[in-house]
């Protein structure tokens, strides 16, 4: 699809989910650790565990979508290539197709780990939630020009050890042009700028209906969550009448 299609992305985290966007058509899903947030009150996506993403993988599998199936390794299960390959097998035991886990060089060997025993992986740079903390906020990157040499440096490891497509979170846009017309794969943005292969959202971001914080980056569609609001407000007061 690189230079072809735009690549529609969006987070699926539960059966229903996962059958409705592929009946759209959405050709990649992901069952992303943002579920820490949006599903489960965490502050942030650093205290997922892997029973969480086991849980919610299984969930969004068994709608058996067409799309391909991506699922987080969450913080701290991944820091060495035997701990990465252990980990990412499990997610496909439970029905991912493939596996997304952030960083560039300093998880390259994980990253040939996993490739070499067979596990399609997903690369994710830029802002990388899962340091959060010790970033200290989620900050925009690339704008420094040594922060645009490493990130050159990290997507081409990334390339080397076998990643199928790299996502760029918040990364300055003419920097993720650039990345995008020079790698041999295709870049997912989300908050990078329209100039990536393709885009990627927390779904309850584009619905409006996340319940604490919608990013800058998203336009959410109003729309939706005021439907969802006037269908409750109907039922409840035909239960009134």
């Amino acid at each position: 699809m690189k230079g072809e299609t735009p690549i529609a992305a969006l987070t699926a985290y539960d059966y229903p989910t996962a059958k409705f966007l592929d009946a759209c058509s959405v050709p990649l899903l992901l069952v992303g650790d943002s579920l820490g947030m949006v599903v489960l009150g965490l502050p942030d996506t650093t205290g997922v565990t892997m029973e969480d993403m086991l849980h919610h993988t299984r969930a969004a599998a068994r709608a058996q979508p067409r799309a391909l199936l991506v699922a987080d390794l969450p913080a701290g299960s991944y820091a060495t290539p035997e701990m990465a390959v252990e980990n990412a097998q499990r997610l496909m035991e439970a029905g991912a197709e493939a596996v997304k886990a952030e960083g560039g060089l300093a998880i390259g060997e994980p990253v040939r780990g996993m490739v070499a025993a067979g596990i399609p992986f997903l690369g994710h740079l830029g802002m990388l939630p899962q340091s959060v903390r010790e970033e200290g906020g989620y900050k925009v990157k690339g704008r420094q020009a040594d922060e645009a040499a490493a990130l050159r440096d990290d997507a081409g490891a990334l390339v080397d050890a076998g990643a199928f497509a790299i996502v760029l979170e918040l990364v300055e846009p003419a920097v993720a042009a650039e990345l995008t017309a020079a790698l041999p794969v295709p870049t997912i943005g989300i908050g990078s700028g329209p100039d990536c292969d393709g885009q990627i959202l927390v779904t309850s971001d584009l619905w409006g209906t996340s319940p604490d914080y919608i990013p800058k980056h998203v336009q959410p569609n109003a729309v939706v969550k005021s439907e969802m609001e006037k269908t409750i407000a109907d039922w409840m007061e035909g239960l009134a009448n």
